[in-house]
């Protein structure tokens, strides 16, 4: 779907503060709250707007740790098969297939070291892993979750 200048605006003020009022936002974007409410749906249904979820901090959770794990896999393992696998995983944040030597990259929260050590030590004992190489996160240096605004750079 191809959003528009309004669209675009819309999706940057849900980005920002996804409790935002329709009134609100059409009071920033020069719109009615129907018709926000209209593009919104529209937004939705369409895909373009996935959902809507809430920050919650994670050492609140007492997931203090994370690291980034790198999978090495035997011959031709499909995506789909490493996603299966590693989604049973709680810890495991997000995980995508990547460029070069690994074949997929997994996001990991973990209550402390040993708590990454034992997720690791799971995931490696996956038929279809060879070996991992993980990097344990020492200090968040940006943190944006999000799309910082409704259009990519030129």
């Amino acid at each position: 779907m191809e959003l528009d200048a309004l669209d675009r605006a819309i999706v940057k003020a849900l980005v920002a503060d996804a409790r935002s009022t329709y009134a609100e936002i059409g009071g920033q974007i020069g719109l009615s709250a129907p018709a926000v409410k209209r593009r919104v749906d529209r937004l939705l249904s369409s895909g373009a707007i996935t959902g809507f979820t809430a920050r919650v901090e994670p050492s609140a959770l007492g997931w203090t740790t994370e690291a980034y794990v790198e999978l090495f896999c035997r011959g031709k393992t499909s995506p789909t098969e490493i996603g299966l696998a590693v989604s049973r995983h709680p810890e495991v944040v997000s995980a995508c297939t990547i460029t070069g030597e690994a074949d997929a990259l997994l996001h990991i929260r973990a209550r402390d070291v040993r708590h990454v050590e034992q997720v690791i030590e799971r995931i490696a004992s996956e038929a279809f892993v060879v070996r991992t190489k993980s990097s344990i996160v020492l200090s968040r240096l940006i943190d944006t979750p999000h799309l910082r605004d409704a259009a990519p750079t030129q």
